[in-house]
């Protein structure tokens, strides 16, 4: 239950005002990540699907996402069940983090701390995105990115 509060407590101080549905979300996304009861783990996953659906998100609860995860505008995100996000990261509208299912980047993306992913960014394959990171908007991302840089473009260029 501990764990549930640290990472409930940290997204939600990520938000100037929270809204009853983004409540909901990060509510069931935690409480799914953390329960040990599989009858009520079904439970919070059901109620995290119906949240979900609702804004059409397709976040898996499989993903291993850190705490002080933020969604500003929550509609339209995707993110891969095997994908890893570090702690307060930032994701805009229309984002997808996913899987490459062939060739030499096979797999999901690793996201570091502090990364912020601008609105319509798609981060594919088995890359890794550094700590400070900024991602632009629109950017397609499909190569490791290091420490403290910024992303932009399609295909994504570093300064």
């Amino acid at each position: 239950m501990n764990k549930f509060r640290e990472f409930y407590s940290a997204d939600l101080a990520r938000y100037q005002q929270v809204s009853f549905w983004m409540r909901c979300f990060h509510l069931f996304l935690r409480k799914t990540q953390t329960c040990g009861n599989s009858l009520l783990k079904g439970l919070y996953h059901f109620c995290f699907r119906v949240v979900s659906d609702r804004h059409r998100m397709e976040v898996s609860y499989g993903a291993k996402i850190g705490k002080g995860f933020c969604l500003r505008d929550p509609f339209t995100v995707t993110i891969n069940s095997n994908a890893v996000l570090g702690e307060n990261v930032t994701l805009g509208k229309n984002v997808t983090i996913g899987k490459q299912n062939r060739g030499q980047r096979s797999g999901s993306p690793t996201i570091g701390n502090d990364v912020v992913v601008g609105d319509n960014a798609v981060i594919a394959g088995k890359i890794t995105i550094g700590n400070h990171v900024k991602i632009a908007e629109n950017a397609y991302v499909n190569r490791d990115v290091p420490d403290n840089v910024e992303v932009f473009g399609n295909p994504a260029v570093m300064r």
